[in-house]
């Protein structure tokens, strides 16, 4: 015997000025053998019926909804076991809502539970549109009947973009419903028909009132002082990307106010450098919800001055514990990273490291690279060479160069080198020839090589 009768709902930000966006909201009614069981003076479909009804009513007039009704285990009784037995009795439309109560007054509980086969056709109930917010409540009495799986199927339907979020209004709640719709639902519990309109009540005032949230990316002192950085906002559950929001400050210098749907339950991705992260954020519905996010930056700059300049002089800024590169910086900019220790290769000719780069909340470090020079290469033949710098006494590769009685000019760090090579046309090793010359910041050193 079932114990349990639940409605499920997910609704959320359906007044919400800020989102104007059409919802869709399909009920999914269970109409089994079993809805005819007793719940205080009348049968649990008498109840569900009614509360149903007054829902159905509460929604009316409201703009941008529109309706539906599904319901299953109506049409077979429940020696067949017919596990298909759901249908689609009303379409969406903004103004069928006497259409709805008149057809639940016809409902009669005949056949048996098929709640996973139910949602999974409820999908194609929605007819396809942009820029529209596709919600099921489904009104149960019980567990799955039919083998099917209803929490890989509410996956499923959350990444089409159906909402199967819900509040769940159980009594007498057993375990084994507990288990099978944890996947899906938070839990009221009501013992009487009383208990039922007052948690409905509360379940309405959270779908009609908007759900605000406000994101706080705390500096180094716990003051949210920082923005203008983008947060990307997934679904914990199925890990679908939901709304790209660049954090900013209002008009009053506090964080901007969104609007957030509560049936989710989120992960916060901010895209600082590296990035900071929220997991599993809930959302209390109707009301206005703070997040804090540590998020405290400061800034590095990187200088190189002088006329002589490199084409686009870049720096790769690493964390020093992995190696990993968290961006690439061109010199001559300003960005943000997050308070800590960093380790730039700045990439001169010859490259060179830069360890234990501090950065502190709302300051700049500044790294200034010295003015390269010019080294002008002048030949009438064509030449295999390279340029090279002497490292704790071995020679290090700095550049490949091939040239065909052009000139080639090579920007490179203030320093001693040495330039190895053949004319391509040489045909014996023995012809290889070496040339020693330094470079000086801002200045030409040329070197003839005919």
């Amino acid at each position: 015997m079932k114990y349990v009768f639940s409605l499920i709902l997910a609704l959320s930000c359906l007044m919400s000025s800020a989102q104007t966006k059409k919802t869709r909201i399909l009920f999914v009614l269970d109409a089994s053998n079993s809805m005819y069981a007793k719940m205080g003076d009348d049968s649990r479909i008498v109840v569900a019926k009614r509360l149903l009804t007054r829902l159905v009513d509460s929604l009316e007039g409201m703009e941008n909804i529109e309706l539906a009704l599904r319901v299953y285990g109506h049409q077979s009784s429940r020696h067949e076991r017919n596990c298909k037995d759901t249908r689609l009795e009303v379409g969406f439309s903004a103004t069928n809502h006497k259409k709805i109560k008149e057809k639940l007054v016809d409902v009669r509980p005949k056949g048996t539970t098929l709640i996973a086969y139910s949602l999974e056709q409820a999908a194609y109930d929605f007819p396809e549109a942009d820029n529209v917010r596709n919600v099921i409540i489904l009104i149960t009495d019980g567990l799955e009947e039919c083998e099917g799986d209803p929490c890989a199927v509410s996956t499923a339907l959350q990444k089409q973009g159906v909402i199967v979020r819900p509040f769940i209004i159980g009594l007498g709640l057993s375990e084994d419903f507990k288990t099978q719709f944890e996947c899906v639902g938070r839990f009221f519990e009501a013992e009487t028909e009383n208990d039922f309109r007052d948690v409905m009540n509360v379940v309405i005032s959270q779908a009609i009132n908007n759900t605000t949230v406000q994101i706080n990316l705390l500096d180094k002192y716990g003051r949210p002082t920082e923005t203008d950085v983008n947060m990307t906002i997934y679904d914990a559950k199925t890990g679908k990307q939901l709304n790209n929001f660049i954090h900013t400050m209002d008009y009053r210098g506090n964080p901007d106010t969104i609007y957030l749907d509560p049936s989710y339950t989120y992960d916060i991705k901010v895209h600082t450098i590296p990035p900071q992260y929220k997991r599993g954020v809930k959302l209390v519905p109707g009301t206005h919800n703070t997040i804090a996010i540590d998020a405290p930056q400061g800034n590095i700059n990187l200088i190189v001055e002088g006329s002589t300049k490199y084409p686009d002089l870049q720096a790769l800024v690493l964390d020093p514990s992995t190696g990993e590169i968290l961006n690439v910086q061109s010199f001559n900019t300003s960005v943000k990273y997050i308070v800590g220790e960093y380790s730039l290769l700045i990439l001169t000719l010859p490259r060179f490291t830069q360890d234990n780069v501090k950065v502190d909340q709302s300051t700049t470090t500044k790294i200034q690279v010295q003015q390269p020079g010019k080294l002008n290469l002048i030949t009438r033949k064509k030449i295999i060479a390279a340029i090279y710098i002497y490292k704790d006494g071995k020679l290090e590769l700095i550049k490949n160069i091939e040239m065909s009685g052009v000139q080639d000019i090579t920007v490179l760090q203030p320093g001693k080198y040495v330039l190895i090579y053949r004319e391509a046309a040489q045909k014996e090793t023995i012809k290889t020839k070496e040339r020693s010359f330094e470079i000086s910041s801002g200045q030409v050193t040329q070197l003839d090589i005919n």
